[in-house]
């Protein structure tokens, strides 16, 4: 608790200090963008409680028709007129500015059946036909409808925390890289076939070959980056979030908490998700029943993989994605999501009582 506390509460003041010129410019409102964070932070931490007093084991039975439902919103996202359309993709429903992402809970909705499928699995997880493939096909479905948004980021993140959750489970190596070679060439093809894509996602490796265009992200960061040094420039005097850097409180928030913190205050956050991701595994070892193993792991999954994922985007070691920082960006529905998955956690953490798995 301590440390998801701490990584909100850093999120509250970066959300204030990297979208305050923005919110004066759209909305002349400094704190506009706060006190949104702070009502879905509201929102949030009810979903949370529920989900740490509700008995996790009555989680396997519904798991099936929550992914189910989830899958049900994520076509609904594709619908013409239904789908709310900004930044060039189709990721909301809703109606006025009561707006949710269905791809950001198809984590915790994927995670839940995966735990839920691989406890009941055993030693079957070894067999590719029934064990693997199966799960693998699911999650391939809603990898295709969060792709098809499109997402690419969060897509990524859904079959990265799929393949380490069945590779914990003990599924063959051979059998993960099938499916992954398998996956590989219609992947590649469906991205090379788009100009737009490709050059976002190759732009990693040469921003500075076009820096006014597909790597003006990534350079934006690096200069907010390199501007920060060891010990940043202060809190509150970022010049990257005068209408540099796009997206300084969303998904490159990270590159404002290197300019205003410096290197000193990224290595603290980055230090605080590895301790979250500690405990996690700790209390995961000693959890007594093979569901809420799982459902440990994969939280613990997409929560750390999601947050290295962003801080390889805003150093140009990741291919730009378009993923949130978890607990720190601002937008309701990640940070709903990542709080549950936290409550699923320490929930889990109540029953654990032995080192040992059954």
């Amino acid at each position: 608790m301590g440390t998801i506390g701490t990584l909100v509460a850093i999120g509250l003041v970066m959300i204030f200090s990297a979208s305050s010129v923005v919110a004066v410019a759209l909305h002349h409102d400094a704190i506009y963008y706060l006190k949104r964070q702070i009502a879905w932070l509201a929102v949030a931490t009810i979903a949370a409680y529920a989900a740490y007093r509700v008995d996790y084991r009555k989680l396997r039975r519904l798991a099936p028709f929550a992914l189910g439902a989830n899958v049900f919103a994520l076509v609904l996202v594709l619908v013409p007129h239904v789908g709310t359309l900004a930044g060039g993709a189709t990721r909301w429903l809703g109606v006025g500015p009561v707006q949710f992402e269905p791809s950001e809970f198809a984590k915790l909705t994927l995670v839940l059946y995966l735990a839920s499928a691989l406890a009941a699995k055993g030693a079957k997880i070894r067999s590719l036909v029934n064990g693997v493939f199966p799960l693998a096909f699911v999650s391939g479905i809603v990898v295709m409808l969060v792709i098809k948004q499109p997402d690419f980021g969060t897509a990524s993140l859904l079959a990265f925390t799929a393949a380490t959750m069945l590779f914990v489970a003990g599924a063959r190596i051979e059998h993960l890289l099938m499916i992954l070679c398998a996956i590989t060439p219609p992947a590649y093809l469906l991205v090379r076939h788009d100009p737009y894509k490709w050059a976002r996602i190759t732009a990693f490796i040469d921003p500075w070959k076009d820096p006014q265009d597909k790597g003006f992200h990534i350079v934006q960061s690096l200069m907010a980056l390199g501007s920060g040094g060891w010990f940043g420039v202060g809190l509150g005097f970022s010049h990257q979030k005068f209408f540099w850097l796009p997206e300084p409180f969303t998904d490159f928030i990270a590159s404002i908490i290197g300019e205003e913190a410096g290197f000193i205050g990224m290595l603290a956050v980055l230090s605080l998700f590895v301790v979250f991701a500690y405990r996690a595994v700790r209390i995961a070892l000693a959890t007594p029943d093979r569901f809420g193993f799982f459902l440990v792991v994969g939280a613990m999954a997409a929560v750390t993989i999601q947050a290295f994922v962003n801080f390889g985007v805003v150093s140009s070691s990741w291919p730009v994605t378009g993923v949130p920082l978890p607990f720190i960006s601002f937008g309701g529905s990640s940070l709903v999501a990542s709080l549950v998955f936290v409550a699923l956690i320490m929930n889990v953490g109540r029953g654990r009582k032995s080192p040992a798995i059954r």
